[in-house]
């Protein structure tokens, strides 16, 4: 086989690996959804690399006013055998949109969906929510798989985590 012809192959294998991306009819979930999530094969997992993913227009609801709550959302991580697909977690992350959740829960509920979905050697999820009475939130959960290489990135971040704070809004 011709290295042209493996790479078509490699394609169309990994475009069979996932169904939001070129669906002729896109839905949109109101509320929490989990199940939107999708997977593609990671071709470099003997490979260490990061992959940032920004959610300038995350919403959801305070869960006691109801009244919308804006951020940003940063995901990194570094994958292994998996890789979500982004335009599933678009929908994911849109499926928050009248969920009513405090701020820390979001970034905890999201990193843990994206830990059981990839399975990834190192993921962090950061919340620059926007300012309510003055005072924005900024939580960020963090999972490594416990490899030593991966817990040291862990231990470096979660402690220097503010030597660059973030500021929005």
């Amino acid at each position: 086989m011709s290295i042209q012809s493996e790479e078509e192959a490699y394609q169309k294998k990994r475009a069979g690996e996932v169904s939001q991306l070129g669906a002729g009819h896109t839905e949109y979930k109101y509320q929490y959804a989990p199940e939107l999530l999708e997977t593609f094969e990671n071709v470099h997992p003997e490979r260490d690399y990061w992959v940032t993913l920004n959610a300038d227009e995350f919403t959801s609801l305070c869960p006691k006013t109801h009244q919308p709550d804006f951020g940003t959302l940063i995901i990194n991580y570094i994958p292994d055998i998996k890789m979500v697909e982004s335009k599933s977690l678009k929908l994911y992350l849109f499926s928050f949109m009248n969920s009513g959740e405090f701020h820390e829960d979001v970034v905890n509920k999201i990193g843990k969906d994206l830990v059981k979905l990839m399975q990834p050697k190192y993921l962090e999820v950061v919340g620059l929510f926007y300012p309510r009475g003055n005072i924005s939130i900024h939580p960020v959960f963090s999972f490594s798989n416990g490899e030593a290489k991966y817990q040291e990135i862990e231990n470096y971040r979660f402690m220097n985590r503010n030597l660059n704070p973030q500021r929005i809004g």
